[in-house]
């Protein structure tokens, strides 16, 4: 072997992991939305699982990404427009894959969450259950999206007028406190984190019950990246930063911090996970 190749070697594989850890080209437009413990809005201040892994890849790898707070659903609109370069956090959908690049970072799944106000009322088993109980009131966040079983069964409920939505799940919660007959749909750490520090409703946690339906079962959970406003080159430098395993890892252990292990089995897991 030439005494010059480990020589060049070395330097072309010091220039492949500079190419991979290229800055972005400009500061990332991330607009967030509360979302329990995952993106928390205080005040204006932003925080929470998701602001706190972006600022830290920022911090050490170049990419800036700016956030700023909107209502879910307007979050959406805007992504779907191409407003945004990321939707974070987000379900993968196939209606949302139509606007961005997928990057899952989780397991997650959506349940229907009941008070439990005594030990008669009887779990919900399934859509076709959930819609043959016409007595019960079904409270949305406007602009969740958990695929097209979740979208169907909203129509379905706006058909029976029996569907209420709301700007966020802590507005959410103060419906079911006020009327514990009824009922949401949406991820259990996003429910529980939207109450756990809010003293009018944190007396709810207790009394929750989550009815996993067969409709609803666990899928990929992460953030995308925008096809229309962030350039080819951005989006390769995006997806080698976000896909390193040590972000996804990184990810689980914050939510292990922040939520209970019970509410975690009930609605989260690792991404490697079945």
């Amino acid at each position: 072997m030439p005494t010059y190749l480990p020589r060049l070697l070395a330097c072309l594989a010091l220039v492949t992991a500079r190419l991979a850890l290229a800055d972005c080209s400009r500061p990332m437009q991330v607009p967030v939305s509360s979302t329990g413990q995952s993106v928390i809005i205080s005040e204006g201040a932003i925080s929470g699982i998701y602001p706190e892994l972006l600022r830290s890849l920022g911090g050490k790898d170049g990419c800036e990404f700016v956030l700023g707070p909107v209502p879910r659903a307007r979050q959406e609109l805007l992504f779907e427009t191409g407003k945004p370069d990321l939707l974070v956090p987000a379900v993968r959908t196939p209606r949302r894959d139509e606007h961005g690049i997928f990057v899952p970072l989780t397991r997650s799944r959506a349940t229907v969450i009941a008070i439990a106000i005594d030990a008669k009322r009887a779990p919900f088993k399934s859509a076709y259950d959930l819609l043959e109980r016409k007595d019960v009131r079904v409270v949305l966040v406007r602009g969740f999206d958990y695929g097209a079983a979740y979208l169907e069964l909203v129509e379905a409920l706006q058909r029976q007028n029996r569907l209420v939505l709301e700007s966020d799940p802590l507005a959410v919660a103060r419906v079911l406190k006020a009327n514990p007959g009824d009922i949401t749909i949406m991820a259990p750490v996003i429910f529980v984190g939207a109450i756990q520090d809010d003293a009018r409703v944190s007396d709810m946690l207790e009394k929750l019950r989550f009815d996993p339906i067969p409709e609803l079962p666990w899928g990929d959970n992460g953030l995308y990246i925008s096809k229309s406003s962030v350039s080819k080159e951005d989006s390769a430098t995006l997806l080698t930063l976000l896909n390193r395993p040590a972000v996804a890892s990184t990810l689980w252990k914050s939510f292990q911090s922040y939520y209970p292990a019970a509410v975690l089995k009930e609605s989260i897991r690792p991404r490697d996970s079945k």
